[in-house]
C-alpha cells in the first residue's frame, strides 16, 4: 500500500485533516497519530480486518492485546465486564492523561482485539486530537505505539513515515513528540501491578490507590 503524510497541528487539527483520518479509519485503514504520548496507531478495533492490519503493521505477536483510546468513563463502561472503584479511582486521579488501565473485557468488544485474552487496555489521552477524531467516530480506537514490535517507538512524524511507509494508510504529522509513553498498570487481579511504567511513576500510583483504601 502507499502510505500518505499529512501534517498537522496536533492541538488546532484542521478539518480537512480530520476528514482524512476519519475517512480512513471508517473503511478499515490504519492511521498514525501523534498524541500527549509518542505517535501511536489508530484503527476501528471492531472491524476484524482494520485489528489484523494493525498487527501486521507492527509485526506484534497475536497474542498481545491492542490497547485502545476512550473518550471517557462512559465509553470504558460499554467494553469492560467490570468498571471496579479501583478503576474509577485511577480514571479519576490520572484522566486524561498517560496512564493505561488494563480490565477484563466485555463481549461486546471482538476477542480478537484482545489477543484473545479478553482482558482490555483502556486510556483516555489528554489530546485534542485523539477526542476529536473518538468524537467524530462515536468508538474507542485501538491505540498502540508507531513502531516495530521490539523497536523504539518513533518520536516524530516523519521517523514514522520512515519506518511505516507501506504498512499503514496514513501518517498525521505533528512534528516531533515531547512526550513520554504511558504507564500501564493491570487492575485485573487483586493485586494491582505496574506493567510498564512511563509519564507516571508507580510511587503516584500506589499513594493514589492506597489513601483511597
Amino acid at each position: 500500500m502507499a502510505t500518505d503524510l499529512i501534517e498537522i497541528d496536533p492541538e488546532q487539527p484542521s478539518s480537512e485533516a480530520l476528514d482524512r483520518a476519519e475517512a480512513a479509519i471508517r473503511l478499515g485503514h490504519v492511521v498514525a497519530i501523534p498524541t500527549d504520548a509518542l505517535y501511536v496507531l489508530v484503527a476501528d478495533p471492531f472491524d476484524l480486518r482494520a485489528v489484523r492490519q494493525v498487527y501486521q503493521a507492527k509485526g506484534r505477536e497475536n497474542h498481545r492485546p491492542l490497547p485502545m483510546f476512550v473518550r471517557d468513563s462512559l465509553m470504558v463502561e460499554e467494553l469492560t465486564r467490570e468498571a471496579s472503584p479501583r478503576f474509577e479511582i485511577l480514571a479519576r486521579r490520572f484522566w486524561p492523561g498517560p496512564l493505561t488501565i488494563i480490565m477484563p473485557a466485555s463481549a461486546t468488544l471482538p476477542l480478537r482485539a484482545t489477543g484473545n485474552t479478553g482482558r482490555l487496555a483502556v486510556r483516555h489521552a489528554k489530546s485534542r486530537l485523539v477526542d476529536e477524531l473518538l468524537t467524530r467516530l462515536e468508538q474507542p480506537l485501538i491505540a498502540t505505539s508507531a513502531n516495530i514490535s521490539g523497536r523504539p517507538t518513533c518520536t516524530s512524524g516523519i521517523e514514522v513515515f520512515g519506518v511505516m511507509d507501506g504498512r499503514v494508510d496514513l501518517v498525521l504529522d505533528g512534528g516531533p513528540s515531547a512526550g513520554v509513553g504511558a504507564t500501564t498498570i493491570d487492575i485485573t487481579e487483586q493485586h494491582w501491578r505496574i506493567i510498564r511504567e512511563g509519564a507516571i511513576a508507580g510511587s503516584e500510583i500506589a499513594e493514589c490507590l492506597d489513601n483511597s483504601v
